[in-house]
């Protein structure tokens, strides 16, 4: 086996969550009297966590107390309804329970918020998981290393037997800053050229590529 320990990213890695960010987003922005967003705008908001994600879907000119308030009303009811449409991709949850099945430890680094990194966790992958991390106090959000390392250091692994599994570039950049090899996945929520100018290498069509590198 190739690597000892993979670490996935959420959000258009594992779990297909466009609609439901954008459907809580549009919620939030037109009860506060905000212009709809479309998915396509929402898919090129998302990555760097839910306050990047408030502030890109804001006017530019929006002040800093403003995007706060939008960002508080928005987790509540995020929470309720970050499972309405969400959906695991084809495929990933039988790599995740082949790769146990070999021994190899499994992980999921996440700029969400952490309650709802859990909540999604436990509702479409229980027990498929060693550790899984997203936003939360003293640990910075990814590209920073902060909660890759957190993972390597809570399962006890060396950073050359680790791969980091993500969709964007914010993936790409966390894995170059954490030290890992990495996997880009084409079924996400960045285009494969995208991908290659933001210097992925290793890019997968299926979960069972994955499954062949590692194993």
């Amino acid at each position: 086996m190739k690597y000892k320990l993979a670490v996935f990213d959420m959000d258009g890695t594992i779990l297909n969550t466009l609609e439901d960010l954008a459907d809580s987003l549009n919620h939030i922005l037109a009860e506060n009297g905000y212009g709809q967003r479309t998915l396509e705008e929402v898919r090129t908001f998302v990555g760097n966590g839910i306050r990047k994600l408030i502030e890109r879907a804001l006017p530019a000119s929006t002040g800093d107390e403003e995007i706060q308030r939008i960002f508080q009303e928005f987790l509540p009811y995020y929470k309720e309804h970050c499972a309405d449409k969400t959906r695991p991709y084809r495929g990933v949850p039988q790599l995740i329970r082949e790769l146990r099945a070999a021994g190899c430890l499994t992980a999921v680094v996440s700029n969400k918020e952490d309650t709802a990194v859990q909540e999604l966790c436990v509702q479409y992958f229980d027990g498929l998981f060693d550790v899984a991390v997203g936003e939360k106090p003293g640990i910075r959000r990814k590209p920073a290393p902060d909660s890759v390392e957190y993972v390597l250091e809570r399962l006890s692994v060396a950073k050359d037997q680790a791969v980091y599994i993500g969709d964007s570039e914010v993936d790409i950049a966390t894995a170059r800053n954490a030290g890992l090899d990495c996997i880009a996945v084409k079924w996400g929520f960045r285009e494969e050229a995208f991908l290659r100018q933001q210097g992925a290498e290793i890019l997968v069509n299926t979960p069972e590529e994955i499954r062949d590198i590692i194993i």
